[in-house]
């Protein structure tokens, strides 16, 4: 049956409040530059309260791929836990104004909706603080089988595998969609991530998914070594596929038959690197779903990822499907 969706992403529902920083505000509160760090709700409101003119939208890994998945053209999907709150209504909003198909449920009591404070330094770099609420609330009573059933590919952020029940979450729309005959795909996240899941993210790429998103570093920790090759060959034997970006190199493209690297799109004007790898995801996912080689989605992934560290924010500024017909 052909799908319905092209994608379906499934993460954090998490609104992002952007705001940029000298690095004396991130010395004053302790904070280490470039780092991603998860902090509670109280925490979290005195250091909004202490920055200043911030862009508020929906975020979250995922989010910000089905995001640029939609800009592309693609029929998209989403699922992801937010509450019955004003942070959970910017979300929906942000999502079903792109077009994205979005109705999980909002918990009507406990905690609230997730927020990253992502404060962005002067030469671009991110640091994040996390509080993340209602979002891990996600179980499997929220994966719809017709939803999963329907997409082409399932998408998953690393970042969702720490609760127990979002991970039991994860396995359940792993299980529906290959029953279904469609592909399924995860990001890594973040070396972090790897770290705390490390030998069941291997077991995910050996048995579980069909598309493994990492960056050089999240690579080389999955497998234990400092060599890149020795992490390709050992990812070519788990994943059909595996898109492996390197920042300003580019990205490595890994299948059974072959490894391609290719080249970045040359960035004259970085301002934020904020959602590169999840804009390189969409960019690749597109071009996957539309039957295009490996070699043009992982150009595209390149184009995507080039687009949106030009500016504030991990969501295309631009329509990237004239985007693409412009610079492709």
């Amino acid at each position: 049956m052909t799908p319905k969706f092209d994608v379906l992403g499934i993460g954090n529902a998490i609104v992002d409040i952007l705001v940029p920083v000298e690095d004396s505000f991130l010395a004053a509160h302790d904070i280490p530059k470039g780092s991603m760090q998860l902090v509670d709700e109280e925490t979290s409101e005195k250091l909004y309260a202490q920055l200043g003119v911030a862009i508020e939208c929906s975020g979250g890994s995922a989010g910000n791929t089905v995001a640029g998945l939609a800009s592309l053209g693609s029929s998209v999907a989403y699922i992801g836990k937010t509450k019955d709150d004003q942070l959970g209504h910017v979300f929906d909003h942000d999502l079903t104004s792109l077009g994205i198909d979005f109705n999980t449920a909002k918990d009507s009591s406990g905690v609230s909706t997730a927020r990253c404070l992502v404060m962005v330094s002067p030469d671009a770099e991110r640091t994040m603080c996390t509080f993340l609420g209602a979002c891990v609330n996600l179980s499997e009573k929220d994966i719809d089988p017709a939803v999963v059933e329907a997409a082409a590919v399932t998408y998953m952020e690393g970042y969702l595998w720490d609760p127990e029940t979002a991970k039991a979450a994860f396995r359940k729309a792993m299980k529906l969609a290959h029953n279904a005959g469609r592909k399924t795909s995860i990001s890594l996240s973040d070396s972090f991530c790897v770290g705390r899941h490390k030998s069941e993210f291997r077991h995910l790429a050996e048995h579980d998914i069909d598309i493994l998103f990492a960056n050089e570093e999240e690579i080389l920790m999955l497998y234990d070594t400092r060599d890149i090759s020795v992490a390709i060959k050992a990812v070519q034997q788990h994943c059909e596929v595996a898109a492996i970006t390197r920042s300003a190199k580019g990205c490595t493209i890994v299948s059974a038959d072959e490894v391609i690297d290719i080249n970045g799109y040359p960035v004259s004007d970085l301002v934020d690197t904020t959602g590169a790898g999840d804009l390189f995801a969409a960019g690749f996912l597109h071009g996957y779903t539309q039957g295009l080689d490996l070699r043009t989605c992982g150009r595209m992934g390149n184009l995507a990822a080039s687009e949106v560290i030009t500016h504030m924010g991990a969501r295309p500024d631009v329509n990237l499907k004239q985007y693409f017909l412009n610079n492709l």
